[in-house]
């Protein structure tokens, strides 16, 4: 079974409804059920699926229901729901249309239509994620942008409030690069961002941990869960790794070749913390880093 294959999460409280949908769609999708409405959003956040289709009548918690549920948790991958249902009123239609959902099929189901509607919302679905990875990321260095960071950030930022975790920052400059780019260009000095970028990436391991331009010539990487020995290894990873790519700078005033200046920090997030705040304690890490001779990972942990 192919695993680029796009996932489809039916619902429906009646095994039969499901069997039929299972059929028509299992040769060209990866098919899941669920049959009652708390399930159904359960396997919704675990499965991250590409579409669901969603009954409304059933017992304990209907469709309507199940979508707002969806929706409250901020439906953050933008799955899109097609509701299914006997019903075949109008005002129900109009209704689940106005909410949300994304399509609407009535029983009994015709197996060229339901093959049809739901072919159309995955292709839509494919191209949204392809729009929205280019979106995610820097055009110049290949890694994530800041806007990628920021919403990265802020929810990593809620997760270890909610798990008492610990979150770490590095914030990265590279040394003297105006005056990279004054002697060797700006062409050049492209070249130099993307070298950076690329080893920042190779140096991160955990699918978890972020890499991402912060602006010009600054990155920054996101590193949940991991506490201050965790900052002094993959920093000093980091500036190691970016100095053994002897890219040469003449012009430094601390090396032949390209170096980082690095500042980071472990906090133990609590809502009585800012994340801004501890960005800006980051930062000010950084500028010591700088001051006190560049070519440094200087830390702490914030309190």
């Amino acid at each position: 079974m192919s695993t680029d294959k796009q996932k489809i999460l039916i619902v429906d409280d009646m095994p039969m409804n499901i069997k039929i949908l299972n059929e028509v769609l299992q040769e060209d999708y990866l098919t899941y059920y669920a049959t009652g409405g708390r399930q159904a959003i359960e396997m919704a956040k675990v499965l991250d699926p590409d579409l669901i289709l969603l009954d409304i009548i059933m017992p304990e918690v209907n469709g309507y229901e199940v979508y707002r549920a969806i929706q409250d948790d901020d439906n953050p991958a933008g799955i899109p729901i097609i509701f299914i249902t006997a019903m075949d009123d109008d005002i129900d239609e109009s209704y689940g249309l106005n909410i949300g959902a994304v399509d609407y099929i009535t029983k009994p189901f015709n197996p060229s239509i339901v093959k049809l509607r739901v072919k159309n919302q995955l292709e839509l679905k494919k191209q949204r994620d392809i729009l929205s990875k280019l979106a995610a990321i820097d055009g110049l260095t290949g890694i994530s942008n800041r806007r990628t960071f920021d919403d990265s950030y802020k929810k990593e930022w809620t997760r270890a409030v909610r798990m008492k975790s610990s979150l770490s920052l590095l914030l990265i400059d590279i040394d003297y690069f105006k005056l990279y780019n004054d002697s060797y260009g700006h062409i050049q000095g492209d070249l130099c961002l993307k070298k950076v970028a690329e080893t920042l990436q190779a140096c991160l391991k955990r699918p978890a941990d972020l890499a991402a331009r912060y602006g010009g010539e600054e990155f920054v990487c996101l590193l949940p869960e991991t506490n201050i020995d965790g900052i002094i290894q993959i920093g000093s990873h980091i500036r190691a790794s970016v100095e053994g790519l002897k890219i040469p700078h003449e012009q430094s005033l601390v090396s032949k070749f390209i170096t980082i200046s690095i500042g980071g920090s472990e906090a133990r997030p609590t809502p009585d913390i800012s994340p801004e705040s501890f960005l800006s304690h980051v930062d000010n890490i950084l500028y010591q880093s700088k001051k006190e001779g560049r070519n440094l990972l200087k830390y702490d942990v914030f309190r």
